[in-house]
């Protein structure tokens, strides 16, 4: 069992910047492709970033592409998500999820995921 545990939300002014992390509990993490979701009040669970085994494969939503950086740290089982210039529809609660396939945008691919930490971008 793979347990994941987020941590870095707050509140944030527009245009500041967090940093998410997560922290996984397995001996195979290298095994394991991660993604960040989030998912806003009355809203779909969102893809955010996910990134392959060995950091080759990264991908972006259209909306988070060039504001945020995905990275992983195999030697530490952590996976961070660096957001800046963040905007209030950033605002929503941001999963971490880890998946023995490639790290794609469909949430069900995903076996594993944190309980979640939420970020709000106001003023």
């Amino acid at each position: 069992q793979v347990q994941l545990v987020e941590s870095g939300g707050g509140l944030v002014q527009p245009g500041g910047s967090l940093r998410l992390s997560c922290a996984a509990s397995t001996g195979a993490f290298h095994t394991l492709s991660l993604a960040w979701f989030r998912q806003a009040p009355g809203k779909e669970r969102e893809y955010v970033s996910g990134i392959d085994r060995i950091s080759s494969g990264i991908y972006y939503s259209d909306s988070a592409r060039g504001r945020f950086t995905i990275s992983r740290d195999n030697t530490k089982n952590t996976v961070s998500l660096q957001m800046n210039n963040l905007k209030p529809e950033d605002t929503a609660k941001y999963f971490c999820a880890a998946t023995v396939l490639a790290p794609v945008t469909n949430a069900r691919s995903y076996q594993y995921w944190g309980q979640g930490t939420q970020v709000t971008v106001s003023s």
